[in-house]
């Protein structure tokens, strides 16, 4: 799997988060490895989400005796400083975008949905208080004790949609421009 083309601007961005990242696991106690911080660096380097055997793909690249196993301990450890998320429904995992060291928020604790576009793929994270606490209220009507949740909603983003208008209009233009021609036999 391919990494989009960053611009240096989006290089500044993923090292200024990765710093930021260093310094929340310095001030906590814990240590961000050399391979937490790879792969970290190789998920933000994505536009979208992106797999752990890509990830494993792509970090061989650098470090050819690198495993699963290997993948999957930092991958649980980015999940739980809540640096990445884990998209069920796609199998991959994608940046935070609301994390402390873009915007001071408590990003292990904070609760999440997505937006999955079926066409293009794109991702985006929301923060939906209204979502959550729905969710949390109809749980607790129910008796159920809730550990995690993870809301996916899949459809059509703005982008496809303008793009499927602009193109049906395209073929509707084309046909009432070409002649109708009638075939007898």
């Amino acid at each position: 799997m391919k990494t989009s083309g960053k611009t240096s601007d989006d290089q500044q961005k993923i090292e200024a988060i990765l710093a930021a990242a260093e310094e929340e696991c310095k001030a906590s106690n814990i240590r961000m490895t050399a391979i937490r911080r790879e792969v970290l660096r190789l998920i933000l380097s994505h536009d979208r989400p992106v797999g752990a055997y890509d990830i494993l793909e792509e970090l061989r690249l650098t470090r050819r005796n690198a495993a699963p196993p290997t993948v999957y301990r930092a991958l649980d450890f980015l999940l739980s400083r809540g640096l990445i998320h884990r998209l069920e429904r796609l199998a991959a995992f994608i940046a935070c975008s609301h994390t402390r060291a873009l915007h001071g928020l408590d990003a292990p604790r904070h609760k999440v949905q997505f937006l999955i576009c079926l066409q293009c793929h794109d991702v985006r994270e929301i923060c939906g208080g209204d979502i959550e606490e729905a969710i949390a209220e109809t749980a607790a009507a129910l008796g159920f004790t809730r550990h995690h949740s993870t809301v996916e909603i899949e459809g059509i983003c703005d982008q496809c949609t303008h793009h499927n208008l602009h193109n049906v209009s395209t073929v509707n233009l084309a046909k009432r421009a070409s002649p109708q021609v009638a075939l007898k036999y």
